[in-house]
Parts: C-alpha cells; structure tokens; sequence
C-alpha cells in the first residue's frame, strides 16, 4: 500500500498500466482521455476571448490562465495557457464550435494541434521512396565538400574512389540519408558563389547518385545549385533558410517534388551567434516554423514531403539550444517530422571544453535527448557511433 506517481510519457503507457491491473475495456474508453493532460499555448488573442475560454473551462474542471490585465480590462492582447485534460478539450471545442469572434476557427486548430501531437508518426517520402518514421529513428550522415568545414571533415579534393568509400561506409554503418553540402554554415562562415558550390558538390552527388541506395540530400540556399543537385538524383533539399533565402527555391521544389528541411535561424550565418535573444524562445521557434510550412504548402510543396528542423546552434546560445531540447517534443504540435542536428556542435564543445574531434560523447548525450524529446532523423558526422546511441534510445524512447 505504498503510493508511487508514475511517470507515464505518453497514452500508450497509460493503456499499459490499465492493461495491467485488468481495468475493463469500457472503463479505459471512458478514463484514458481523462488522464492524459496537456497544457495549450494560445498566443495573442482578444482579452474578452480568452475570458470566454477560461469560464468555458472552468466550467469543464479545466482552467485556462491568461494575463492579470486581460481580465481587468486593461490589457487588450494575451497569451493563455489552456489547462485540461483530453476529455475536457473535447468538449471545450465542441462548445467553442458553437461561439462567435473567432472561436470557432481556434477549436478546429485546438482539434488540430492535439491530433498533430499525439499522431503516432507523420507519412514522408523522399523521391519515390516512402521513408518510414516512428518505427526508429532516422539518421542523416553528413558529407561536407567544403574546404572550412567547422569539424575539419571536409572532403573537397578528396579522390573519388575514397569519397565513395566513405560514402558507403556511412551507409553501411546505418547510414538512412545522406547530406551533402558545399558551403559552410557554420557560425561567422562566409558565403560562396552558386557556381562554386555546384563545382564541389556536383562530382560527389554523381557519383553517389549510381553507387548508393539511400536517399540523397543538398544542404543548400541557393536555387541554382539545389536544380543542379535535383537533376542528378537528388531527393531532398536540406535549406537551412527555410526557403527564405532565394525566392525560386520553394517552386523548384514544387516542381521536382522534392522533399525540403526548414530549419529555424535567427539571423544569417555569418552574425547568428552575435547575442541572439528570444522573448519566448519555443514560441518564436514554432511559430517560425509553422509559417515555413504553410508557406510551403502554400508553394505547392506536398505535406508529405516536408520536415521541420529547430535550428540548434544557428542564433542561439547555449542556455537556448538546451531549452529546445529539453521542450523539442512541442513541435510535434506542428504536425511534420522532426530533424535534429546536434553533431559536435559548439555549444556540446563548450559545455565540455572539448575540441571538435574531442565531442562525440557529448554528441550521443546530445541525440539522447532529442530522441527522448521525439526526433525523427538526426544529422551527424560520426554515423558509426551514433548509430549505436540511436540503436539504445530507441529501445527505450520507442514503443
């Protein structure tokens, strides 16, 4: 008769201790919802809304909090945090569907954020090629054909039969995709020409395009060189801009059915590091990333074919990257599968006070947690070692 709390991550492991103690099958249908909360983020809506949302809650057994001046009248604008349970939000949204000023469009996005996160694991495809999530987590080997690579592990100049090799052995290793990038994106990295990218890159996309079976990525801005790499058998283009950062680069998407990475920066490359600051740094990065998407689909690219990526390292400190992995498993709200890219980074380096080739322990903490937090493909340089970290966490994050 000793109490413990349990700690449950998700309604699988609830089911799994109603299973146990032989709770009845209509009962789980009734209780399951009950014991599953979530806590709702609602950013700057109308003060008498979210009083609305908060008697409507109340009134549920839930609560919703918002700003002290929303409720005396003398803030206009708030945030609320919606407090309930899976049960209480299906009739919240039931009777908002019913109510006037906008709310009845939040609950189909309440409906929708919900269903979002607790999916079990979004389609993808990359090329013809349905790429399976949920199952395990993917990895993303990288191969940087730069001269200033930030981990010295360029392969600009190397000769082809080693490139392949290495190639290869990344894919023998556990190897899912393969990034190849032809300029630095590291922190105050300085830009090249499309037509030097596409010198560095190309010989190595063609000679991975007929050796190896995995999809191929193009860690590209540019339109010019993504087109290049995209006819040459390229599936995916990895843009750590979003699509922001050439005005062609969504509808060349569209067009070749690629499927794209939009990952969060604050800022360019080469001053992204220089004090980056956030108010509400999950809120920023989310709501970043929930723009990118739309306008990509608005781009005519297929939701299928999109995968979003918090940007750890690019215009954030530290404190910040660790934030996002610790709270990484909010994006899963957004609908789409989730890239991390932790590998040797300088924020592992400087927790450590290792060097780069000093980081890969740190970096398998590093996956650890975003995995935990519900990455679905993670970005390394050391695939053989990672995919043994990757191996593990899955046995245990995974069900």
């Amino acid at each position: 008769m000793v109490p413990r709390v349990l700690f449950l991550k998700n309604s699988a492991d609830l089911l799994k201790e109603f299973q146990r103690i032989g709770v009845d099958r209509g009962g789980i249908a009734i209780m399951r919802p009950k014991a599953v909360l979530r806590v709702i983020n609602v950013g700057s809506i109308p003060h008498f809304c979210a009083n609305i949302l908060k008697q409507e809650m109340l009134s549920l057994g839930g609560d919703v909090a918002l700003s002290r001046g929303a409720i005396t009248g003398t803030k206009k604008i708030t945030d609320c945090l919606l407090i309930g349970n899976l049960s209480q939000y299906g009739h919240l949204i039931a009777k908002l569907n019913k109510q006037p000023f906008g709310l009845a469009r939040l609950a189909g996005e309440l409906q929708m954020c919900l269903s979002c996160f607790d999916a079990r694991s979004p389609s993808l495809f990359a090329g013809k090629k349905r790429i399976h999530l949920g199952r395990r987590t993917l990895i993303m080997g990288i191969l940087n054909a730069t001269p200033d690579s930030f981990s010295g592990d360029g392969m600009l100049g190397m000769e082809p039969r080693r490139a392949l090799a290495v190639a290869k052995g990344m894919v023998r290793d556990g190897a899912d995709i393969l990034d190849i990038g032809g300029e630095s994106t590291r922190p105050g990295s300085q830009r090249v020409s499309a037509k030097e990218e596409i010198g560095r890159i190309l010989p190595l996309v063609k000679l991975l395009a007929k050796s190896v079976r995995v999809p191929l990525s193009i860690d590209t801005t540019k339109s010019e060189v993504a087109h290049a790499a995209l006819d040459c058998g390229v599936s995916i283009i990895n843009d750590v801009s979003a699509l922001r950062g050439d005005r062609r680069m969504p509808k060349l998407a569209a067009r070749y059915r690629a499927t794209v990475v939009l990952m969060h920066m604050k800022g360019v490359p080469r001053t992204m590091q220089v004090a980056p600051h956030y108010d509400d740094l999950m809120g920023e990065v989310s709501g970043f990333l929930g723009d990118a998407l739309k306008k990509a689909l608005d781009s005519g690219i297929s939701e299928d074919r999109i995968i979003l990526d918090p940007g750890i390292g690019f215009g954030k400190t530290v404190a910040h990257n660790l934030e996002i992995l610790r709270r990484l498993a909010e994006l899963k709200s957004l609908g789409r599968p989730v890239l991390v890219g932790v590998s040797r980074k300088r924020f592992i380096g400087k927790i450590l006070g290792a060097a780069v080739d000093e980081r890969a322990w740190g970096t398998g903490a590093a996956v650890c947690a975003a995995i935990s937090g519900g990455a679905d493909i993670v970005r390394v340089h050391d695939v053989r070692e990672m995919s043994q970290v990757v191996r593990v966490a899955d046995a245990v994050s995974r069900k």
